[in-house]
């Protein structure tokens, strides 16, 4: 099992740390455009090998995709966050590229690999490799809900005073602030709804919490989250290579589920050696639809700001 990583920043060498650590793997790829700088992260993760326990062989590259060849997976984190005075248009055309120049590049040396997509704006990046790839739906995966879903149940268990593995909960929807839509009507405590422990308020305190989960990490730590989404990352790649159809939100191309079309957005998803087997279709209430409705607007609106 070969897992390529494009981008060897914060992300994209947390993700490759989680998965040498679950060591399921038999090599991980760090790619990155930086001279040197994923051969450096590779190095320091391979010194952690014997204190970690893990005999996954990480190697680093800059720009080679000829290194990548035959990966079974490969991630995409690449891409530039937004900075001052830069337009969203002027974001989504740069990432645009990116993604697109590393989707072909990594198909190019590895046409079988199954894709999951990182890069900002992220379902309208999944989107984009659909559009520009060709490969069959199924190959082609958002990661998105998983980091929401597991932000969602940290708060959660906050908020019941209880502990995580207690808690279970799922957010669909867009990978954005105002499209996420966590569905608190669904999440337990044990089996138990949480709507038997938290009153209306608490709720929405934990839906608000989680929706500006990503924003309230950015403040405070004056760029983007790493730890969460690269655990949450390495939990779709284990999924995958090692079978298991675990159900996961991901971000993925819907014809006709969930009375959508012609959009990649966060539903639930079983995964196993194909990538997406299955959309799992869930029943929402109609407060849930109108959410989901008005957040596929959101990611439709945005996907046509790319240039296909």
């Amino acid at each position: 099992m070969k897992v390529t990583v494009v981008g060897a920043g914060a992300v994209g060498a947390s993700c490759a740390e989680y998965i040498a650590m679950k060591n399921f793997a038999s090599e991980v790829v760090l790619l990155d455009i930086k001279e040197g700088y994923a051969e450096g992260k590779a190095m320091d993760l391979m010194q952690t090998a014997s204190l970690n326990g893990f005999d996954t062989k990480i190697t680093g590259t800059t720009n080679d995709y000829a290194k990548t060849a035959g990966s079974d997976i490969a991630v995409i984190t690449s891409g530039i966050p937004r900075k001052p005075g830069m337009t969203r248009e002027e974001l989504i055309g740069i990432n645009a590229g990116i993604v697109k120049t590393v989707s072909s590049s990594l198909l190019e040396h590895s046409p079988n690999a199954i894709l999951i997509v990182v890069s900002n704006p992220m379902d309208t990046m999944t989107y984009l490799v659909h559009k520009t790839t060709n490969l069959p739906k199924h190959r082609i995966i958002g990661m998105g809900g998983a980091l929401d879903s597991a932000r969602f149940k940290y708060r959660l268990a906050e908020a019941l005073g209880a502990p995580i593995s207690d808690v279970d909960g799922m957010v669909i929807g867009g990978h954005s602030d105002k499209g996420m839509v966590p569905l608190i009507g669904h999440a337990t405590r044990n089996s138990v709804k949480v709507s038997e422990f938290l009153d209306g308020d608490k709720m929405d305190w934990v839906v608000q919490e989680t929706k500006v989960g990503g924003a309230t990490l950015t403040k405070l730590l004056g760029t983007s989250a790493w730890y969460a989404p690269g655990a949450a990352v390495s939990g779709l790649v284990q999924a995958i290579a090692c079978d298991q159809k675990k159900m996961f939100p991901c971000s993925a191309l819907l014809e006709g589920e969930y009375g959508l079309n012609d959009l990649s957005i966060g539903v639930p998803v079983i995964l196993g050696k194909n990538g997406i087997e299955k959309i799992v279709e869930i029943e929402l209430s109609e407060a849930e639809k109108a959410k989901m409705q008005e957040s596929a607007e959101g990611v439709k609106k945005t996907n046509g700001l790319l240039q296909l």
